[in-house]
């Protein structure tokens, strides 16, 4: 074949590799052999030529780079011949690479150094301590540095509503230090409508489109959030301070005024460029505690009307989406705390978000649903997140393994919001949540982004984007530009803009990557964590399995460990039918299966996959 055709590299640990290729390539993916794999690295931009090399397969031939994905590896010095080398992951590169700069270093010392050309050069020593993070953060291709920017300029309160005399609140996490939305209510109308100001703040005023600082944004796609370590999408100046709503200091916001009306329904939608003055910090924990108590004296008194109005519209909120159905916000995620000077994990637990968090979820997911329907009606190109409906498969599948635990979901062919939410009532405060839970990933997926206009079916929203973090997402500032241009008297952008496919596109692949080198993060130290407790004994449940054995999800934690199928009584083991099982071959009375409650040892871990071994008692 003569065409040239672009691609990204993906590099398999046995050594050679593979190019995924875009739409216009006769396959999805053709194969690279390791020495044409050697001077590139996982996620490298290039063109190749295609050679058939069998029935509906092709070779990659002629490669040549086109745009590096990471500027640099990880790894662990070694010697060849002499001279020192860089060790990386193997899911990085598929050789050692020639290292400038460490005549002096040991080998194993571990490093990080910069690509330049086919070689590279030694940047920064690591400590031992920081090895783990540093791993990851080069496995994933996270950036690190930040182009150089100007201060940021004064605030132009000119073309802005001024909203600073209405009392106003965030409400973030204890340590949260990038506050991005802030909240104020107007008192009910006569027909007992509640106007609720979601104040975000507007990046687009200090980050200019086409900035150096913009197209970092751009090249991060998204704040990650690596336990123990943020990695902020702009400069902590910036994400942190000018850009921060902290209480008593004036901020540029872009302000969805939103008509609650008195059944939760959103009857009027206005969106302007604001100046606000939070008024107080609050925090998650504290407003929890009076939305539980009803104490008054907990929060300041000033504060008191617009925490109460808040509470109502949340309430109005929560009834209206209970009647379109999907699944609830209330989620369970695990955290770990690190001792600040060894970076050791000291404490490790599942928690439950509070009402506090539900209340502002609400109030955001009302926003960003509001803001997409008011684009929408008006043509304009968008970011719109998507959440497809299952298949008939799927379904299928989720029902079988409910019934395997005991549960008759009676679902037809379809899954409907309003099903879905009463198949999640079932499960929802038994013991079988966890393991729903999963299933409900699995069914469902995860969302995109995409500028075509689709519904979110986990929120049972027509019409759903992201408005209410800028400062962490650039699909926020995104929305966010495109708003402010037809506030300003834009009128000829359409809804098919192409570049808004490309950006959708690089945005899900920077949200995907974030995401699994946050999951990565967590598996790794809570590996580190269980160390330390080899021999102890714990309560599980089993939430997945699979043909090496049983994934078993330990109480209290919300961290999964591993049984190997042969360290069950009463195999061989093999996987039903409706993968939800592993059953005796000799035996089909003998099965262990989905929700099913297990005691098991810690055996082992392997800190470096982030796997705990368990054993059954």
């Amino acid at each position: 074949m003569s065409d040239r055709y672009d691609g990204k590299i993906v590099v398999h640990h046995r050594g050679y590799g593979f190019v995924d290729l875009g739409p216009d390539a006769p396959v999805s993916s053709a194969f690279v052999a390791p020495p044409d794999l050697n001077p590139l690295v996982a996620g490298d931009r290039v063109t190749v030529d295609l050679e058939p090399s069998g029935k509906d397969r092709f070779q990659a031939k002629n490669l040549e780079l086109v745009d590096r994905f990471r500027q640099e590896l990880f790894g662990q010095v070694v010697r060849h011949r002499g001279k020192p080398h860089l060790e990386v992951d193997r899911h990085v590169a598929n050789t050692d690479w020639p290292l400038d700069g460490a005549k002096d270093l040991k080998d194993g010392t571990y490093v990080v150094a910069r690509i330049e050309g086919k070689r590279v050069v030694l940047d920064r020593e690591v400590p031992e301590t920081e090895v783990s993070l540093a791993r990851i953060i080069a496995r994933y291709g996270l950036r690190t540095d930040y182009p150089d920017s100007p201060s940021p300029k004064k605030l132009d309160r000119k073309i802005r509503r001024d909203l600073r005399d209405v009392v106003t609140i965030t409400i973030d996490g204890p340590t949260s230090r990038d506050l991005d939305d802030a909240l104020a209510v107007l008192p009910p109308d006569p027909n007992g409508a509640i106007r609720v100001l979601v104040s975000i703040a507007d990046v687009d005023a200090l980050v200019p489109e086409g900035s150096p600082l913009d197209l970092e944004a751009a090249a991060r796609g998204t704040s990650v959030y690596l336990a123990g370590h943020t990695m902020p999408m702009l400069p902590r100046a910036y994400s942190e301070d000018a850009l921060s709503l902290l209480p008593g200091v004036d901020r540029a916001a872009m302000t969805a005024e939103l008509r609650i009306d008195p059944e939760g329904r959103v009857r009027a939608v206005d969106i302007y460029a604001s100046v606000i003055r939070s008024d107080q910090r609050l925090d998650y924990e504290t407003v929890s505690r009076w939305l539980e108590t009803a104490d008054d004296d907990i929060l300041d008194e000033a504060l008191l009307p617009c925490l109460r109005g808040l509470r109502a519209v949340s309430a109005r909120l929560a009834m209206a989406r209970s009647i379109r159905g999907g699944v609830r916000l209330l989620s369970e995620e695990t955290t770990i705390a690190l001792d600040t000077e060894t970076q050791e994990p000291t404490e490790l637990q599942a928690r439950t978000s509070g009402p506090a968090n539900l209340l502002v979820e609400r109030l955001m997911v009302a926003a960003n649903e509001a803001v997409a329907t008011w684009m929408h009606e008006r043509g304009l190109p968008s970011l719109y997140r998507v959440h497809e409906p299952p298949t008939e498969d799927r379904v299928g599948a989720l029902a079988e393994a409910a019934r395997q635990l005991g549960f008759e979901l009676g679902l037809g062919s379809e899954l409907t919001p309003i099903g879905l939410a009463a198949l999640e009532r079932q499960f929802a405060d038994t013991p079988h949540e966890p393991v729903f839970q999963q299933l409900l990933r699995r069914l469902l997926g995860p969302a995109r982004y995409t500028p075509e206009p689709a519904m979110h079916f986990g929120l049972a929203a027509p019409l759903y984007l992201h408005f209410t973090s800028p400062i962490r997402r650039y699909a926020d500032l995104v929305v966010h530009r495109v708003i402010k241009g037809y506030l300003a008297g834009d009128r000829e952008r359409n809804a098919h803009e192409p570049e808004m496919q490309t950006i959708a596109e690089e945005v899900n692949q920077r949200a995907l990557r974030a995401r699994k080198a946050e999951t990565e993060r967590l598996r790794v130290l809570a590996a580190r964590w269980f160390a330390s407790r080899i021999g102890e004994r714990r309560m599980g449940r089993v939430i997945a399995v699979k043909p090496f054995g049983l994934v078993v999800q330990l109480e209290g934690t919300g961290i999964a460990g591993t049984v190997e199928a042969d360290s069950l009584d009463g195999g061989p083991f093999q996987v039903n039918a409706t993968r939800d099982a592993l059953v005796a071959t000799e035996d089909e009375t003998v099965r262990y299966g989905l929700g099913q409650k297990l005691e098991v040892e810690v055996a082992g871990v392997d800190e470096l996959l982030g796997r705990i071994d368990l054993q059954p008692l």
